[in-house]
Parts: structure tokens; sequence; C-alpha cells
């Protein structure tokens, strides 16, 4: 399975990414989670402490960077490598925790100081390796943009999951999404309703997304918020429900 979780920041996306991963690891699976989001909490959401760890974004890595693409002072005169060797970056930098490997990728750098072509080039092909050419189950905890994805990386996605909230920044992302989704090939995005308390606002946001499938509802957890704000992984705080949820979830595409 390849899956791709986005939505607005702040909606519960990292959350629901952890969980996923850390219960297909419960279940056997051999796991990779992709932090693919600015913000960079996926680390956390798993459980992973990563002040001590090599957990800087793949973006971030200038020496990496140029040795990959060929960019270092005084090398290839402005040119860089159009196909760059990838395959060994999940193993040098991902790091191991409870069954699940984590890989944080970082994001594509938009216009600003300089160019960015080698840089965003690296991180589409790494993306574009582990999705189409990994062989483990691929956990993306991704922006609300698509901008990571290439046409033929996108259509080795299984699934787009876009995670909602009641309000309608959130609704309106999540239609953005899909629009993004289905402009570059994809047809299969779904949505999770998250942090529902009641089934008004669960009919507010079905009567707002029409015609997009649900896979799941998952009410308002106080467990889950206290442990976001105290930094714990969200995974060792569930209750059954909520498991049974997102096996329910997995088992979309078994």
């Amino acid at each position: 399975m390849k899956i791709a979780v986005t939505g607005k920041g702040g909606v519960g996306k990292t959350t629901i990414s952890s969980l996923m991963a850390r219960r297909l690891a419960d279940r056997g699976y051999k796991v990779l989670a992709i932090d693919a989001d600015a913000d960079a909490n996926f680390a956390a959401a798993l459980g992973i402490d990563i002040k001590n760890q090599k957990g800087q974004p793949i973006a971030e890595m200038e020496k990496l960077i140029e040795e990959k693409m060929g960019t270092g002072e005084n090398t290839g005169q402005g040119l860089y490598t159009l196909n760059p060797f990838v395959g060994d970056i999940p193993k040098r930098f991902s790091i191991h925790h409870k069954g699940v490997d984590f890989l944080a990728v970082g994001t594509v750098k938009k216009g600003g100081a300089g160019c960015y072509c080698a840089d965003n080039k690296l991180l589409k092909r790494l993306l574009n390796h582990l999705v189409v050419h990994r062989q483990e189950t691929v956990i993306i905890d991704m922006e609300a943009g698509l901008e990571h994805l290439s046409r033929g990386t996108a259509q080795g996605i299984d699934a787009f999951i876009v995670v909602v909230e009641p309000g309608q920044r959130s609704l309106e992302t999540a239609i953005n999404v899909r629009d993004m989704a289905n402009d570059i090939g994809v047809k299969k995005v779904y949505v999770i309703a998250n942090k529902i308390r009641h089934e008004d606002e669960l009919k507010l946001i079905e009567n707002y997304l029409e015609g997009m499938e649900f896979l799941a509802v998952i009410p308002y957890s106080s467990a889950v918020s206290t442990a976001d704000l105290e930094g714990k992984s969200p995974a060792d705080f569930v209750n059954e429900e909520l498991i049974k949820t997102i096996d329910l979830i997995i088992e979309r595409w078994n």
C-alpha cells in the first residue's frame, strides 16, 4: 500500500498518519513513514525523539544534494544530474522505531532566493523511488499541496486521504486537493472526518463534500489531544474503538 495523507494544518492528518503507520507495523507490515510536511511533526507523532538522531529533512541536507545532483562548487558549471541515484537514501537516513522506518523528506522549495531546481528534482526523484519502486507499505504525511508529486509518482499511490475537521477552511482544502489530484490523473481521493463532536457537524461536512467518498468518522478524543500537547505519540494512548476504526481504514486496501 502507498498512501498519501493530506489536509489543512491542524486537522489531525499527522496524528492519523502515525496511527496508521504504527497499527500497520503492529499487524506485521513493513512500514516506511515519510514526513513531507513543512511542520515536520510526524516523528514526534510516531513517538520518535528526533533531537539526538539523524532526523534532518533531506531537503535541508546541502552536502547530500550536492553529492546526488552534482551541484557542488565547480561541478557541472550550473548543470545537474537528471536521474540521480536515490536508492541508498532510505537506509542511510531513516530511523527505526517500534516497527516503523521513518524518513524526513522535507518540502519542495518555492520561488525566492536562488534556484531550487536541483533540490526539487532530488526530492521528486526520491518520492518516486519510495512510491513506485519500494516494496514496503508507505505512508506519506503531506502538506495540502501536491507539489512533491509528478504525474507518475501520483499514479503509483493507492489512495489520497484528505483529513478534515469541522470548519470551512478545512473543507475548502479538501476540495482543492481533490481537484489538484484529478489534474494529475489521480481518481482515488477519500475523506476522513476527524474531531467530530456531534452529528450536526458530520452532516455539514458531508453536505459540503457531497460526491466525495468517506473512509471513516473519528470522534474528538481528549486523550489524543492531551498526548499531542505533551509531545507523546497518540498511538500509545488510543482506545479500542479508534484502533478498530484505523483497522477498517487499513483493510480497505487489503
